[in-house]
C-alpha cells in the first residue's frame, strides 16, 4: 500500500514536472485551492455525478494538502504525524465534540 511520504513524493515531481508553484509563497493558493476541490466534491455528490467523479475531486483535495504541507514541514514524515494523530483520535471519548452541539 502507498504511504503519504511516497505520496508526497510524486505530488513533488508532479508540481516540478508541470511548473506549478513550488515555494512557500504558493502555501495559501494551495491551501484555497483544496478548499475550491472540496466544494466542486460536494456539489458534485449535490448532484448525484459518477462516484468517480466525487473520489476524482476528493483526491485533487489531497494533493494540494499534501503539497502545502511538504512546502510547510519538508523534512516531516506524513506518515509518522498521520499516525500520530490517529491515536490522539482514537484516544478520545466517544463522538467527541457532539456535546457543544445544540441538540434542538
Amino acid at each position: 500500500m502507498p504511504t503519504l511520504e511516497e505520496a508526497k513524493k510524486k505530488i513533488e515531481q508532479l508540481v516540478v514536472s508541470k511548473g506549478f508553484g513550488n515555494t512557500k509563497s504558493e502555501i495559501p493558493n494551495k491551501l484555497l485551492f483544496a478548499f475550491i476541490e472540496l466544494g466542486e466534491a460536494s456539489d458534485a455528490w449535490k448532484k448525484a455525478k459518477p462516484k468517480e467523479e466525487i473520489i476524482e475531486e476528493l483526491i485533487d483535495v489531497i494533493f494540494y494538502i499534501i503539497d502545502a504541507s511538504r512546502l510547510i514541514y519538508p523534512e516531516a514524515n506524513l506518515d509518522d504525524f498521520f499516525d500520530k494523530k490517529y491515536i490522539k483520535n482514537m484516544s478520545r471519548p466517544y463522538r467527541y465534540g457532539e456535546q457543544f452541539r445544540d441538540s434542538s
